[in-house]
């Protein structure tokens, strides 16, 4: 192995813009970007549909090393938050090694390297791939009879078509996680009429959403006001009582939230009927909260109605219900999510003496501390299987992670070998991981999400977030063999 590693990184998102940036920073001069789409942010690149807005704080929702003082509102916009990362990206020059249009179809460990095959039957090397591909860039269509039997246009939230006209049109919104919430509460009132399909009532709590001045602005353009008004180390105690409610449906912090839920729904739903049907049967933060004061007032216009009836089938005109009643619809957007146990697939992976990746996975998705897989060395996950997704900022996740992984990478250079994380500790931890997952709300609230995994146990980080911190300040060698 050369001094100079080379490194390869599978995406441009959140994740593998911080990747570059870092590494680069340390010292690693070749470095390369695969990215299968055109263009840069991931799932804000992919997600443009109305109301999309993040449900971190702005200033919360930003790299530690390039805060943006210009945010527009407390919570950001999904075209703010993909130009705040387009114009990072292209200040840091990365766009100099950055592969778009170019997705990547195997990764196989041969002779010491990574070769990397792409759909353009091109072959590359590295020392080190670094897979930060994220958990939402898989839209998923559920198993509706006669799904592809509608007359009128239909696309999943991810797609959104901005060419069709929705002013005219009966539209048809299918699920009611925070996307559904959102696109239901900017059309509502702007369409003829809105149907909102709900499998689910979810538990919401108020979010106000207003706008920094711009003497706000020109104050925060000096860091330490920036610092001063958006009080940090507050915001990460909220975490940290945050995560401990997750874990404790009985802690102060959850009765606090519940509270909120509660009185929110109470005070802001005045139909008794439409109440009862918006009263979740689950504990709060059993699925992943929603942040909302607009879908309240959204769902009692006129021009909006909630449809809580099963459905039987989608036909030509629309979507027939299990009570036989048909809605006749121009338009059907599916609000259902991603395919959140993908991560690298479907890249063909294959680690030492050609062990498959889809066959260390084919009970669910494992990794150790969510950054490392046995057999696949030199190879490290940002935001991988069972890592914090549900609880803090993506964003001050993958930061202590790639931390994480650049002391391990600090040692590949060193010695020149390779790390790999031992296979009893990695299935030692991931069976402490399941059992304390078994004791979160996510298990023992009453409810399915997509944070369950394929064997029913919650594929997140069931600990607090000062243990998630703790975790990731230095890596325990013993966990890991070295390669000479």
């Amino acid at each position: 192995m050369s001094d100079n590693l080379k490194v390869a990184i599978i995406g441009a998102g959140m994740a593998g813009i911080l990747a570059a940036i870092k590494l680069k920073e340390f010292g690693i001069k070749d470095i390369t970007i695969f990215e299968k789409g055109d263009g840069v942010g991931g799932t804000w690149r992919d997600n443009s549909y109305p109301g999309l807005h993040c449900d971190v704080p702005s200033h919360h929702y930003t790299y530690s090393f390039e805060r943006n003082p210009n945010w527009s509102n407390y919570y950001s916009s999904g075209p703010e938050i993909r130009k705040y990362f387009e114009g990072i990206f292209f200040k840091n020059d990365l766009d100099q090694i950055c592969l778009f249009r170019t997705e990547i179809i195997s990764l196989s460990f041969k002779e010491g390297v990574w070769e990397i095959t792409t759909n353009k039957s091109h072959t590359y090397k590295a020392n080190i791939v670094i897979g930060a591909t994220g958990v939402l860039h898989h839209p998923y269509l559920p198993d509706i009879e006669g799904i592809n039997n509608f007359n009128g246009d239909k696309f999943h939230s991810a797609r959104w078509d901005h060419g069709l006209s929705l002013k005219d049109k009966k539209i048809g919104v299918i699920g009611s996680g925070s996307t559904g919430i959102q696109i239901v509460s900017a059309l509502s009132g702007k369409c003829k009429h809105l149907y909102h399909f709900q499998r689910t009532a979810q538990w919401m709590m108020p979010l106000e959403n207003g706008s920094f001045s711009d003497e706000e602005k020109l104050s925060f353009q000096d860091p330490k006001n920036l610092s001063e008004a958006m009080n940090f180390e507050e915001y990460f105690n909220a975490v940290e009582i945050y995560s401990q409610a997750l874990l404790d449906k009985d802690s102060i912090g959850a009765n606090e939230i519940a509270f909120a839920c509660k009185e929110n729904l109470e005070k802001n739903i005045h139909n008794e009927e439409l109440k009862k049907r918006l009263t979740p049967d689950h504990t709060p933060l059993c699925k992943r909260l929603i942040w909302s004061s607009d879908y309240y007032p959204a769902i009692q216009k006129p021009e909006c109605t909630l449809i809580t009836e099963p459905i039987k089938k989608i036909i030509n005109q629309g979507i027939e219900l299990l009570d036989s009643n048909v809605i006749d619809l121009d338009v059907i957007v599916f609000a259902t999510g991603f395919k959140v146990d993908q991560f690298l697939r479907p890249i063909k992976t294959f680690g030492i003496d050609g062990i498959s990746l889809d066959d260390y996975w084919k009970e669910y998705p494992k990794a150790y501390l969510s950054i490392a897989i046995p057999k696949f060395p030199n190879l490290f996950l940002l935001n991988g299987p069972n890592g914090p997704v549900g609880n803090f900022s993506l964003i001050d996740i993958a930061e202590h992670q790639m931390n994480y992984i650049l002391e391990l990478i600090k040692i590949i250079r060193k010695r020149q070998c390779h790390i790999d994380v031992k296979t009893d500790i990695t299935e030692t931890y991931e069976r402490d991981r399941a059992a304390a997952a078994k004791k979160t709300v996510w298990y023992t609230g009453g409810c399915t999400s997509w944070y369950l995994n394929a064997a029913g146990i919650p594929a997140s980080w069931p600990w607090t977030y000062k243990d998630f911190k703790k975790e990731m300040s230095k890596p325990d060698l013993e966990a890991f063999e070295l390669i000479e």
